[in-house]
């Protein structure tokens, strides 16, 4: 286990830069700059958008350990995976808007690829930090009281108060670097670099981080939302014993944050843009990844179809194939081949 210099006083850092955030007078800048400018500009190209195949999401649900490993994009940065036995949602937002209040805030363009009634019963709950685009309270108090009994919320360290006054029960929270195992699957915690807060007074007291999820059939990563670090070359080599056991080594996908990255002054310590998000692919060792966490809410200065007028040239650039790093329709899915020994989720 790594020294935790990521803990102080004051709450936490990131391994590799301090502090992320820009000063209140930064802020305001940006902000002004914003409206004289009319940012963001409206997107040329309308995000994509197709119905779920709920035949095979509701199927594959049923299908234990004989389910296929599968990524529902429903929007910004919550997707359903489906792997190993398990139905897992990542960082659940189904608000119309990433705010704390419901009339005003950033809101969705496009509402999400699978509504919650459509959802089958989710297993586990990942969430990658607080902020109000992946930690949404509706949207937690829905999964809680789904049919057939609340997920199990897997979170960083001082979200797990939070979430008990929601009335969740059944809460883990973990550090970087520590793994809790459900129904066979080991659901590691990892560094990212970003910051947390929900209000004036908060910053950086509950932990931020990526996820990995690793099974002998499957293994897959969620990066939440982070800037370029040397993080994910460790988490490479973190899990490089383990994935070179099993067939084919590395990732099997990642999911990993683009869009919400300008201006860059402002967001390069902590959102990356595409040139790094195919970087950090590479530097997982994924075999493929898809971009998450774009053309949902409008939360910078970049246009929601940012991604899809630079990722051509930037894999080109890159020297990534297009079924290496790829982009998904909102309420698309993506089917995957099982690695050789899949996992009972009986068991």
């Amino acid at each position: 286990m790594p020294p935790k210099t990521h803990h102080t006083p004051q709450g936490f850092r990131n391994n590799y830069v301090g502090t992320v955030t820009k000063s209140l007078g930064d802020l305001l800048r940006w902000q002004l700059d914003r409206i004289r400018r009319g940012l963001p500009p409206p997107a040329t190209i309308p995000t994509p958008v197709q119905a779920p195949d709920l035949n095979f999401v509701k199927g594959n649900a049923k299908a234990g350990h004989k389910m296929t490993p599968a990524v529902t994009w429903i929007g910004h940065a919550t997707a359903l995976v489906q792997a190993s036995g398990l139905n897992v949602l990542t960082d659940p937002i189904f608000s119309l808007r990433a705010s704390p209040v419901q009339f005003l805030g950033p809101a969705r363009a496009q509402p999400p690829g699978v509504t919650l009634a459509d959802l089958p019963r989710i297993d586990v709950v990942l969430i990658s930090h607080n902020h109000y685009d992946h930690l949404d309270r509706r949207s937690i108090l829905a999964l809680q009281g789904q049919a057939g009994g609340a997920p199990l919320f897997l979170a960083p360290i001082g979200i797990k108060a939070w979430l008990e006054r929601l009335g969740v029960e059944h809460a883990v929270e973990l550090d970087w670097w520590e793994k809790h195992v459900h129904a066979g699957v080991e659901f590691h915690f990892t560094p990212a670099q970003h910051w947390s807060g929900r209000g004036l007074h908060d910053r950086n007291k509950t932990l931020w981080g990526a996820w990995a999820a690793t099974a002998s059939d499957f293994q897959w990563f969620f990066s939440g939302d982070t800037g370029y670090s040397q993080d994910f070359s460790d988490t490479r080599r973190h899990f490089a014993d383990l994935q070179t056991e099993t067939q084919g080594g590395g990732f099997d996908v990642a999911l990993i944050a683009v869009g919400a990255c300008l201006p860059r002054w402002f967001m390069q310590m902590q959102h990356v843009d595409l040139g790094e998000a195919v970087q950090v692919h590479l530097d997982l060792g994924a075999k493929c990844s898809i971009g998450v966490h774009w053309g949902t809410f409008a939360l910078a200065d970049d246009p929601l179809d940012q991604p899809l007028h630079e990722l051509a040239q930037v894999r080109t650039l890159k020297g990534v194939s297009e079924e290496s790093f790829f982009l998904l329709a909102i309420g698309g899915t993506r089917q995957f081949a099982r690695r050789s020994a899949p996992v009972d989720s009986e068991s």
